[in-house]
């Protein structure tokens, strides 16, 4: 049985919440050290693979040269800023995925590796950030946390369920990972320990308790907590706003009844403003070290969203995909938007002589190249150093070499998160480049 080794640490505690800490520099806050000899923390690696489906413009998802010099296309422009953070990686690819048809037998093995069951059944293979979790979750509250941006569709398209196509993680071979879809729920996942609290405040609830525990620590570290205060009253009151709009909120009981009608079918969105908060929720959740795995599924493969905000509500994501328009490459760029968000809130994180960016690897993919359905090689692009073990500036080209398993990426990630096994997936062998 696993011990949870979370339970030492500090926390600020309220009536049903716990808000975990970020990293202090006066204190050991995640009780991982003995404070006699290290003051704080030794800061840990965290992993997030973000992910959206159909792949991208044909033409425009290239880099070339390495460092501050490279130079990007234009599907990849939002991440100029970060150029000698970020690794581009080509030509990698999973042989599973080209035994099937197309979406869902793309998708439902992107993080594994592992061959698929066709005919509507379900088998597919435990994901790496499971995997990675399964081994380090006792450590944090929350073994993982499995974000989407859109629900999973249970129906079936060429053969193959499209569970596939909308679940990127995998608890096992035939199950996928709940997903949380709802902005409120995620929140609440991190600082709440029972749904049955109404729409009390959970900072309120904290409040005093961070008051008693703000006098024991540095001025640097009271500049920090504030920061962080500060951070969790701006998401608690977007998600409330939201709410009120009818937006993203998602149903829950309280101590008095439903906070809303329980929801139809469909959902309205906001998707600038989900994603922006699946986004903070995902930095609360690894600034805190709430947990060190989050995947965030941005759309479906075969996806359904649109995107007024681009002035591109004529056509769903998927429809989209197929041709190389001008359009399309304003819906990648948006993705790619949200990789630079995070990227750029995780960096102004301190944790000591690095960032949280610097403790962190952070990677977008996609089931194909583009939407011509090209799986024989992936798109993938990382930001972040891995816990000073990622070298930035990369630009790492396998398609003519011949182990190029996608797998052999994920064995280098999870070396680096602490995990090391003799093979995953079709891989017997880590990337030494990442």
């Amino acid at each position: 049985m696993a011990v949870h080794q979370f339970s030492r640490r500090t926390m600020l505690r309220g009536l049903g919440v716990t808000m975990a800490l970020p990293w202090m520099e006066s204190l050991s806050v995640w009780g991982d050290d003995t404070p006699s000899i290290t003051p704080a923390s030794q800061a840990p690696t965290r992993m997030a693979i973000l992910f959206s489906g159909c792949g991208y413009h044909r033409h425009e998802w290239w880099a070339k040269g390495q460092g501050k010099s490279m130079e990007l296309g234009k599907v990849l422009a939002p991440l100029n800023d970060f150029r000698d953070r970020m690794t581009f990686i080509r030509g990698l690819y999973n042989a599973e995925a080209l035994k099937g048809n197309i979406h869902s037998s793309q998708t439902g093995n992107l993080l594994s590796g592992a061959p698929l069951t066709a005919g509507g059944t379900i088998r597919s293979g435990t994901s790496v950030d499971q995997v990675v979790a399964q081994k380090i979750g006792h450590q944090t509250k929350l073994p993982s946390l499995v974000l989407g941006c859109e629900k999973a569709n249970p129906s079936v398209h060429k053969n193959y369920s499209m569970l596939y196509s909308s679940h990127i993680s995998w608890s096992s071979p035939t199950t996928p990972t709940p997903l949380e879809v709802y902005p409120a729920l995620a929140f609440d996942h991190l600082f709440k320990e029972s749904a049955q609290l109404g729409d009390k405040s959970v900072l309120d609830a904290v409040l005093a308790d961070a008051k008693d525990f703000r006098r024991d620590i540095s001025t640097l570290d009271q500049h920090k907590l504030d920061e962080y205060l500060n951070s969790v009253r701006d998401v608690e009151q977007r998600i409330e706003r939201a709410g009120k709009r009818g937006e993203m909120q998602g149903w829950r009981p309280t101590l008095t009844g439903p906070n809303i009608p329980r929801p139809a079918d469909g959902y309205p969105q906001d998707i600038v403003e989900h994603m922006r908060l699946m986004s903070d929720i995902l930095v609360l959740a690894f600034q805190t070290d709430t947990t060190r795995v989050c995947t965030l599924k941005l759309n479906n493969d075969h996806g359904t969203l649109r995107f007024p905000h681009l002035g591109v509500d004529y056509m769903i994501h998927h429809l989209l995909s197929h041709n190389d328009t001008d359009d399309w490459l304003k819906v990648n760029q948006f993705f790619l938007e949200q990789v630079a968000y995070i990227a750029r809130k995780m960096d102004s994180i301190r944790e000591g002589d690095r960032t949280l960016l610097d403790n962190s690897m952070l990677m977008l993919c996609s089931s194909m190249l583009n939407g011509h359905h090209d799986a024989n090689q992936l798109p993938v692009v990382m930001v972040g150093g891995g816990g000073g073990r990622i070298r930035g500036g990369q630009n790492l080209d396998y398609l003519e070499k011949p182990d190029r398993q996608m797998c052999r990426l994920y064995l280098s990630m999870m070396d680096k998160m602490g995990v090391q096994l003799d093979a995953f997936g079709d891989a017997t062998q880590p990337l030494d480049e990442v």
